[in-house]
């Protein structure tokens, strides 16, 4: 049997957090197995549905890394295929008309509410005759769902989950105006699909047992149901608005790696072991359902900048430029300059090792881009450049003039001479020459600083901080 798995979300928003984890595990799976991971856009509530979130999700899996096989697939153009499967129950006896009016069914709610029961379809037009349906009302197609027994899943996650029949109504199938229910569009895709694994959230555990209803009256083989723990904020409560950005597109812009959002979605409810970094290679290889909890996992922004800042240092310089060009550019208000280029180059080994996002890497390394001297960063630099202490970094701007060898071990070695010369500490002089090279009290080690910026840049910013 060959795995076939789908992420099937409805385009009514950005791709959620959550979902982006329900796609990572289907992607994984498939990947495992040397299946097919298919995407379905669930698009039959046009109300809701728009062009944008569609957009928004299939650039928020691209970015993630989750390649789909095959084309996108999307639910609304099989409206035809879904009434055509409801029509076939409806010949066979497993489903029939019902013409309940709004009225009607409200009426029924509001009893039942009065009575303390369970609010659901009675069932009233489940054995009566078309014939004696009211003029003017066009019905719609219920399912005769089984109302003795029991529904029992062997879910891969959640293990045996039962039901009892009874508690299951008699869902519509196609509405009075001929268009399909979400419910029973699900299960004819699936079926269609060849999806054997269905893996998703565990608040749809419910629909499992009335989505197997459709399958089993149909005769269709039944998938294999993996219903994972929803993800929950820092505090324990479900994961709303109030606990931060929540779309895949707003980390994006704060700054985080795809390969650093993927590890840290796979380790919210899936562990290896005590493995916290764990690679797509690895991820692949040791990816399955028995390794889901069924616990709630929590999501810690803490936890996710931490590990991005390890796969910023683990990603290559080259891979990391065109990432932090555009920030760059976008902090100067003009394109960053050949000279600024080779700068940002070699210096960015050195700013991504106290870096954790790329924001942040981007920010750290503007001073690299700049032509002639930084603006001071805060009150704290600026106290630094006393007048004892542009004085100082005068003088040394004459010294570095002289130097024959421009390399770290050389401008160490420089600068250490020029203080106990000035007989001050080193730390006087290197503090004021960090800010008057980068704006900031804090930066990469200020001679490797001092050997990229190159003599010219060097001594032009040091004589502008002397004033």
């Amino acid at each position: 049997m060959t795995v076939v798995t789908r992420f099937a979300p409805s385009p009514t928003g950005f791709l959620h957090i959550g979902g982006a984890r329900t796609a990572l595990f289907n992607w994984l799976f498939a990947r495992h197995h040397g299946g097919k991971y298919l995407l379905r856009i669930e698009d039959t509530d046009r109300a809701r549905s728009t062009p944008a979130a569609v957009e928004a999700i299939i650039d928020g899996l691209s970015w993630l890394g989750l390649d789909w096989d095959g084309d996108v697939i999307y639910q609304f153009p099989r409206a035809e295929r879904h009434a055509e499967v409801a029509r076939q129950m409806l010949a066979e006896g497993k489903a029939y008309y019902c013409y309940a009016t709004p009225q009607e069914l409200d009426e029924m709610r509001q009893a039942q509410k009065r009575a303390g029961v369970p609010m659901r379809y009675d069932g009233r037009w489940r054995d009566r005759d078309p014939k004696e349906a009211p003029p003017g009302v066009a019905p719609v197609i219920r399912l005769k769902a089984q109302q003795n027994g029991q529904t029992i899943i062997q879910d891969a996650v959640q293990g045996t989950v039962t039901v009892e029949n009874a508690q299951l109504d008699d869902m519509i199938l196609l509405r009075a105006d001929g268009t399909p229910t979400y419910m029973h569009a699900v299960v004819v895709d699936d079926h269609d699909m060849g999806v054997t694994h269905v893996i998703r959230g565990d608040d749809h555990l419910n629909n499992a047992f009335r989505q197997l209803q459709i399958i089993k009256a149909m005769g269709w083989p039944e998938p294999v149901y993996a219903h994972i723990p929803l993800i929950h904020g820092a505090d324990g409560a479900k994961l709303s608005k109030r606990h931060g950005a929540l779309g895949v597109d707003a980390y994006r812009d704060m700054g985080f790696l795809p390969a650093a959002l993927r590890n840290y979605l796979l380790r919210l409810g899936w562990g290896h072991g005590d493995d916290e970094i764990i690679s797509t290679k690895q991820a692949i290889e040791w990816f399955d359902l028995p390794g889901v909890g069924r616990a709630p996992s929590r999501f810690d922004t803490v936890k996710l900048t931490n590990l991005n800042a390890h796969y910023l240092r683990e990603t290559a310089d080259a891979e990391l430029l065109p990432l932090v060009l555009p920030l760059i550019e976008k902090a100067l208000g003009r394109p960053v300059g050949a000279a600024g280029l080779v700068r940002i180059e070699r210096g960015m080994n050195g700013v991504k090792q106290r870096a954790r996002t790329v924001n942040e890497l981007a920010d750290n390394l503007v001073f690299y881009a700049r032509d002639g001297a930084p603006p001071i960063a805060d009150d704290k630099a600026r106290g630094l450049l006393t007048p004892d202490s542009k004085a100082l970094l005068g003088r040394l701007a004459e010294a570095f003039a002289g130097l024959n060898d421009w390399n770290e071990k050389a401008l160490e070695e420089a600068v250490r001479k020029f203080a106990e010369a000035e007989q001050v500490k080193l730390g006087q002089v290197a503090q004021p020459l960090r800010v008057a090279l980068t704006g900031s009290t804090a930066s990469p080690g200020i001679f490797e600083v001092v050997a990229i910026l190159g003599r010219d840049e060097a001594r032009a910013r040091l004589l502008a901080a002397a004033g």
